[in-house]
């Protein structure tokens, strides 16, 4: 059984590092989460053409680095000579993982070339027992479980979420993976649209499945504070420092 989710709640994850208030998946976005004394982080990964695991959530270059090529079309050589907006090499996994040990990590794993490499980093630097893998792709999250096994966390896959939401709606929930095969939580957006997502039936449906409820990505205090009182068991926000100032004003918190 993992122990990502160990100790007490809320969670407070910093969208990948902090994206409104640091430049994201860097390691200054890495560094900020820490400083602000949040242990998890959530990041997005991709591999390189020789199957490096490199933080990026865009399929291109272009918006974080000013290369229109995609990750998987360069080899780790040629990434490693760009600079993000913090003016910083782009952040490999297994640097992330490796330098800082005490940080849990949510990994969105962004396509299919990414998994092998991936499962591969999480068995060289033993960090499976503090990640949760994650995908909208449920196929590519039922890959990566039956590469990594019950042991490693994940997040439930889109098909699954919608499962889940039908069943809190009348109270039956069938065919929702949960801890049994590593499935810890579920991650979903307060509304879509238009629909509110995240309800009291909802997440009595997930809780009874044994699932936390991370919900993303909330910028705003009153927000927050709403969630909270609705009994949701993490947020995820790009306004990390807000998040740490609301859990604060609560009391204490993970």
């Amino acid at each position: 059984m993992s122990s990502y989710l160990d100790g007490p709640g809320p969670v407070a994850l910093a969208h990948r590092g902090g994206a409104g208030e640091v430049p994201e998946n860097s390691r200054t976005a890495v560094e900020h989460t820490v400083a602000l004394g949040l242990r998890y982080l959530e990041t997005d990964v991709r591999a390189t053409s020789d199957g490096v695991v490199v933080l990026s959530h865009d399929e291109t270059l272009e918006r974080v680095a000013g290369v229109g090529s995609a990750v998987g079309e360069l080899t780790w050589a040629e990434v490693s000579r760009l600079r993000d907006a913090a003016g910083e090499p782009l952040l490999r996994l297994d640097e992330l993982l490796g330098d800082y040990p005490d940080l849990r990590v949510n990994i969105d794993a962004k396509d299919d070339a990414v998994v092998g490499p991936l499962v591969e980093v999480l068995d060289r630097t033993g960090a499976a027992d503090r990640v949760c893998l994650a995908s909208f792709d449920d196929a590519r999250l039922e890959r990566l479980r039956a590469l990594t096994g019950p042991g490693v966390a994940s997040s439930l896959g889109r098909r699954a979420v919608v499962r889940l939401v039908a069943g809190g709606a009348v109270g039956v929930v069938r065919g929702v993976p949960g801890p049994e095969v590593g499935v810890v939580c579920v991650q979903v957006p307060v509304r879509h649209r238009g629909v509110p997502v995240v309800t009291a039936p909802f997440l009595r449906a997930a809780h009874r499945r044994g699932l936390a409820v991370h919900v993303w990505t909330v910028d705003e205090p009153a927000e927050m504070t709403r969630l909270l009182d609705l009994g949701v068991d993490g947020l995820v926000s790009d306004r990390p420092r807000v998040l740490r100032d609301v859990l604060t004003a609560r009391g204490p918190w993970h």
